[in-house]
C-alpha cells in the first residue's frame, strides 16, 4: 500500500495526479512569464533599444560579459520575442515540472554556458532566449535518454518532430542567427540534465531473518 502512495505523489510519474498537477503549475508558470518578456521588449523599444545594446552579449570584449545574464531576457524586436514565446513555453514546461530547484540551477547553467560559447564564438552584439530553449531541449532529450522514462522519450520525440528542424539552428548557416548560442545551450542542456539528475532512493537493504537456531 505505501508503495503505491509513493507512485502516485511522484510528480515525475506519467499517469498520476501528482504529474498531470505538476504539468499544469509548470504551464501557468511559463505562460505567466513569457509576457515579461513582451514587457522588457518594450521598455527596450521606448529606450531605443538601448536595453538590448547594453545587456547583450558583446563577444571578445570584457564589457560584453554582463551580457551572459541579461542577454536571454531582451530581443531584437517583438517579432522575435514571438517567435521564441511557443517553444519556450511548451520546453519550458516539462523541464520546471521536475522540479523548481533543479529548473533554476538547469536554465542559469545553460544560460551561463550558451552566454560564454557566444562570448568567445560570436561575431557581434547578441540577444534572446534560443539559447535558453535549445538547453531545454537537450534536457528533455538527455533525460529521456538516462531515465528510461517513456514520457520523456515521448516528450523528447514530439519535441523531435515539432521543432527538429531548428536543430539545423546549431550550423553556422545564418549570419543573424546566433548559432554559436544554439549549439552551447544546447550541449549545455545536455550536460544538465547529468549534473541535476534526479536522484533515487536506494532501495533498502533486506531485513536478516534473526537465527534462532
Amino acid at each position: 500500500m505505501a508503495s503505491d502512495i509513493d507512485r502516485q505523489s511522484d510528480p515525475t510519474r506519467f499517469g498520476t495526479e501528482a504529474f498531470y498537477a505538476s504539468i499544469g503549475r509548470a504551464f501557468v508558470a511559463m505562460c505567466a512569464f513569457v509576457p515579461v518578456l513582451f514587457l522588457i521588449e518594450f521598455l527596450d523599444k521606448l529606450s531605443g533599444h538601448r536595453l538590448a545594446r547594453d545587456g547583450g552579449i558583446e563577444p571578445h570584449r570584457i564589457e560584453g560579459l554582463d551580457g551572459i545574464v541579461f542577454a536571454p531576457f531582451l530581443h531584437a524586436s517583438f517579432e522575435h520575442v514571438l517567435a521564441n514565446s511557443i517553444p519556450l513555453i511548451l520546453l519550458g514546461t516539462f523541464v520546471l515540472a521536475d522540479g523548481g530547484a533543479r529548473f533554476w540551477l538547469t536554465t542559469i547553467f545553460i544560460a551561463v554556458v550558451s552566454g560564454i560559447g557566444v562570448w568567445f564564438l560570436g561575431d557581434g552584439l547578441t540577444v534572446g532566449a534560443s539559447g535558453v530553449i535549445f538547453g531545454y531541449l537537450g534536457v528533455i532529450l538527455m533525460r529521456g535518454v538516462m531515465g528510461r522514462s517513456l514520457w520523456h522519450i515521448a516528450v523528447g520525440l514530439l519535441i523531435g518532430l515539432l521543432y527538429g528542424w531548428q536543430i539545423v539552428g546549431v550550423l553556422p548557416n545564418d549570419p543573424e542567427v546566433s548559432w554559436q548560442g544554439h549549439l552551447f545551450g544546447f550541449c549545455g542542456g545536455l550536460l544538465a540534465a547529468i549534473l541535476f539528475r534526479r536522484r533515487r532512493p536506494r532501495p533498502a537493504a533486506p531485513v536478516a531473518e534473526p537465527d534462532l537456531t
